[in-house]
């Protein structure tokens, strides 16, 4: 038993003071994470809301947004390991197109995929465990799909915004990226929730998520709220993938979406699966939470931490922190 208890100490060890010390790079680091979180979890929160359907080809749905952002970059003439020397609106306006590509891209894939993937099974009245199943197998499918088409390897980065510092706090040097990354999170949210509680889709939506019967009784169309359910989503992974880009240019790999995808729906669940406001705040829990884990525990247990995270949550709260579906969401 002494000699387990020696062995469990020599791979665990607890830095406190590597926390403290790192405590506020954290939490500004983690505040971008988590932005990227939030706005992937958010089309699992939206397809949960509407079908109950855990959509696990989501992650690949924001990684073809990754491979959508670098292949505009490209296309616009920049190259890996270039240093482009370009003012402020050229850096704007290129963003902005990328963005623009990533999201179409995303919106399409998505859209394709309910089309192909679900459409099918609903028409036919397939079992939930059939949807599941489906959508982990679509996954692979577009992996494999991304994987003929770019190879094994991850693209070479091409990096546009160079991160500049542009205020402290406690310390912790705040970028230009960092700010980007958060107050884009909160701005696209913000579009997401007045787009479900305050346009007339969006109370389709919800209308379908409460009660799919009684709202096509009540006139709505539910194969249209359904199609506009998984392109919000998409759009929403697509502007992910774009920040993700920004944070990690080096990151579009054929199965780079997969361990993301997982951490989003961690995110999803940690903040209440069905909720968009819970989508936003689980994706800047588990930021930090991964931050704050791997300077107490080590870089290696950072990944381990999240999931952690969501086994507690699980077991004490299985609604997540805000627990409040899609379909019961206050106007």
């Amino acid at each position: 038993m002494t000699a387990a208890l020696v062995q469990t100490d020599s791979w665990i060890q607890f830095d406190v003071h590597g926390l403290a010390d790192q405590f506020w790079n954290n939490t500004v680091d983690g505040l971008a994470q988590g932005g990227i979180y939030a706005l992937i979890a958010l089309g699992y929160t939206l397809v949960y809301g509407v079908l109950k359907l855990i959509n696990f080809a989501h992650s690949e749905v924001f990684i073809v947004g990754t491979f959508a952002t670098w292949l505009t970059f490209w296309l616009l003439g920049f190259r890996p390991g270039s240093d482009p020397q370009l003012s402020t609106i050229e850096i704007i306006a290129f963003l902005l197109l990328a963005g623009i590509a990533a999201m179409a891209v995303s919106g399409l894939v998505a859209v394709g995929l309910e089309r192909v993937a679900y459409r099918p099974l609903r028409n036919r009245n397939a079992p939930r465990l059939v949807f599941l199943i489906t959508a982990i197998g679509a996954s692979f499918a577009i992996q494999q799909i991304l994987k003929l088409i770019f190879g094994l390897n991850q693209q070479p980065q091409i990096r546009l915004l160079q991160p500049e510092p542009l205020f402290r706090i406690f310390g912790a040097v705040v970028t230009n990226r960092d700010v980007i990354l958060f107050v884009a999170a909160v701005l696209l949210w913000f579009v997401a929730d007045y787009f479900v509680n305050k346009t007339r889709l969006g109370r389709g939506i919800r209308a379908v998520a409460q009660d799919p019967d009684t709202a096509t009784l009540m006139g709505v169309n539910k194969e249209r709220v359904i199609v506009v359910t998984f392109l919000v989503g998409g759009l929403l992974a697509g502007a992910a993938a774009l920040f993700y880009m920004m944070k990690i240019p080096q990151g579009a790999i054929y199965n780079g979406g997969f361990l993301l995808g997982i951490k989003a729906f961690t995110a999803a669940v940690l903040g209440g699966i069905g909720n968009l406001r819970g989508a936003l705040l689980g994706g800047f829990v588990l930021g930090l939470v991964e931050n704050y884990g791997q300077s107490l525990l080590g870089g290696e247990w950072k990944d381990i931490v999240a999931f952690v995270v969501l086994v507690i949550v699980l077991m004490f709260r299985p609604t997540g922190i805000l627990g409040e579906s899609l379909g019961k969401a206050r106007v």
